[in-house]
């Protein structure tokens, strides 16, 4: 088989790496990781190359995941761990580009992204494989070191979780943006109550600033407080542009021309569920606003 070969299943395989890892750098790193192991191995009597370099793919994340050092935890106010959100996918208005879309198959949001930082290892990888990508058990359970009927248990575990803090977002892209509209509607007037309105009662908003001590990193739970403490949005508020994080309904603002932050949301029947903000600057500078037309 030629790297030509390779080449074809690319895409699937940055998407796999892209949900097992949250990171687009590790993502890229671990597609590399796997060409090289594809180029050493005799691939002669492999029936089905996609198969095979999906669950070579999978190992190479697994192990990834499982020699990651853990990040230490310093409390919030509320005494909630650090937040670290996943690289977001930002694309125009008028859609993801052909990468976009080969990388953003079957997702549902940057939220989804979120909850799988929280699975371990084995349980990311049995929830990705099988319920993203269609792996079947039999194939997974090698990978995790099990029987295929745990790991099912497995991906089951991360289904329910996922379910649960996850919640999927309406179809409709339009109801979508005229949640989001009506957010930075009411954020701009500081109308509390309209606010409030617009949110979930069980609303969860992560913010990450990352290192930078200008940028706040902040989680923060219902509509209640959410509203009262959305200083951040008021203030971004004449700079944001509308665009697609993750494939749904988001926002960048951008001050002197450049990324200033990425704001994505999840809104099911028609209330915000879930504000997850980007603005830490080392993480934001490979995102050009010419790109996304704003």
């Amino acid at each position: 088989m030629s790297d030509l070969d390779f080449e074809r299943h690319r895409p699937q395989l940055r998407a796999v790496a892209y949900r097992m890892l949250g990171s687009l750098t590790e993502a890229d790193d671990a597609v590399q990781e796997t060409w090289l192991r594809y180029q050493r191995a005799d691939t002669s009597d492999v029936e089905n190359l996609a198969a095979w370099l999906t669950t070579v793919a999978g190992r190479v994340c697994l192990n990834l995941l499982r020699s990651r050092t853990t990040r230490g935890e310093v409390p919030l106010d509320d005494g909630e761990p650090d937040v670290r959100l996943p690289d977001p996918v930002v694309s125009p208005l008028t859609g993801p580009d052909p990468e976009q879309e080969a990388l953003l198959a079957d997702s549902v949001g940057l939220a989804m992204q979120v909850v799988l930082d929280t699975l371990t290892p084995a349980e990311r990888l049995a929830f990705v494989l099988h319920d993203l990508f269609a792996v079947p058990f039999d194939d997974i359970a090698p990978l995790v070191e099990r029987t295929p009927a745990a790991a099912r248990q497995l991906a089951s575990r991360g289904r329910r979780r996922v379910q649960d803090a996850a919640p999927a977002p309406d179809a409709d892209l339009a109801k979508q943006r005229a949640a989001v509209d009506a957010f930075y509607a009411a954020a701009r007037d500081g109308d509390f109550d309209a606010l409030v309105a617009v949110l979930d009662p069980d609303v969860v908003l992560r913010a990450d600033g990352g290192a930078h001590p200008a940028r706040p990193t902040v989680l923060l739970r219902g509509a209640r407080t959410v509203a009262g403490q959305a200083t951040l949005a008021r203030r971004l508020a004449q700079h944001v542009r509308p665009a697609l994080v993750n494939g749904t309904a988001g926002a960048v603002a951008v001050i002197g021309g450049q990324v200033f932050a990425v704001m994505a949301f999840t809104v099911t029947d028609g209330l915000i569920t879930t504000i997850d903000v980007l603005n830490d600057p080392d993480r934001l500078s490979g995102i050009d606003p010419a790109a996304l037309g704003v």
